[in-house]
């Protein structure tokens, strides 16, 4: 499958600027548009680099978190500036404010299931309490002989 422009300049961020950037032990980089296109040497396609750059998507599949973005207004220019928060990868995608929440719900109902003698045994139980589940093809061919 041929790779489409986005994931080519993922891609090229990722073994061009993250990649190096890591080795040096940096937790920030700076990735300038033009650079990006005339490394991939490419015509005409700055709003495709600048959209990717700036995309929620290009920032979850890396791993990067876009913190500043600095050039032209429209944001679509050769001398716009993304920087990005390199993830060092011990870092949860959550925010603390989220951890200690959800955190503190786990296993919140593993009481409750212990009493009902399990998780599987309570949900068994609760279909066989279920009246609109259609009887097997077995159970009708029985009940007509």
């Amino acid at each position: 499958m041929k790779e489409g422009l986005n994931e080519e300049v993922q891609r090229h961020v990722l073994s061009a600027y993250v990649g190096p950037a890591k080795v040096r032990g940096e937790n920030t980089i700076r990735i300038k548009a033009g650079d990006v296109h005339r490394d991939l040497h490419w015509v005409n396609r700055v709003p495709s680099v600048c959209t990717t750059l700036g995309s929620k998507k290009f920032q979850r599949e890396t791993g990067m978190e876009l913190v500043a973005k600095e050039g032209p207004p429209s944001g679509m220019g050769t001398r716009a500036v993304f920087t990005y928060h390199l993830s060092t990868g011990n870092e949860s995608v959550r925010p603390d404010h989220e951890k200690g929440l959800l955190d503190g719900l786990y296993g919140i109902a593993a009481d409750v299931f212990r009493e009902l003698g399990g998780s599987e045994n309570f949900i068994r139980k609760e279909r066989e309490q279920l009246h609109f589940i259609k009887p097997d093809i077995e159970d009708d061919q029985a009940k007509k002989r």
